[in-house]
C-alpha cells in the first residue's frame, strides 16, 4: 500500500513537471512570436526569460494541486 502511495506522488510530481514545462515552451514561443514581428522589440530577452520563470512556478503551484487528484482518479 505504501508503494502505490508512493508511485501517485511521483507521478503526480512529474505530470506537474511535464505540463509546466510544456506551457513555459508555449509562452515562450508566443512571446518570441509577438517580439519578432514588431519593429522594435516589445519585451527585452530579460522580460521573457523572467516571464517564463514566473510562468514555470505559477503553474507547478496549481499543477501540484490538480495532478494527484487526477492520478489519484486514474490509479483506482
Amino acid at each position: 500500500m505504501d508503494n502505490v502511495s508512493e508511485n501517485k506522488g511521483k507521478y503526480a510530481f512529474i505530470a506537474s513537471i511535464v505540463s509546466s514545462l510544456a506551457l513555459v515552451i508555449i509562452f515562450a514561443v508566443f512571446s518570441f512570436a509577438v517580439n519578432g514581428s514588431r519593429d522594435v522589440p516589445l519585451y527585452s530577452q530579460v522580460d521573457i526569460i523572467a516571464g517564463m520563470i514566473f510562468v514555470f512556478i505559477l503553474s507547478m503551484i496549481v499543477a501540484a494541486s490538480v495532478w494527484p487528484g487526477i492520478i489519484e482518479k486514474r490509479m483506482k
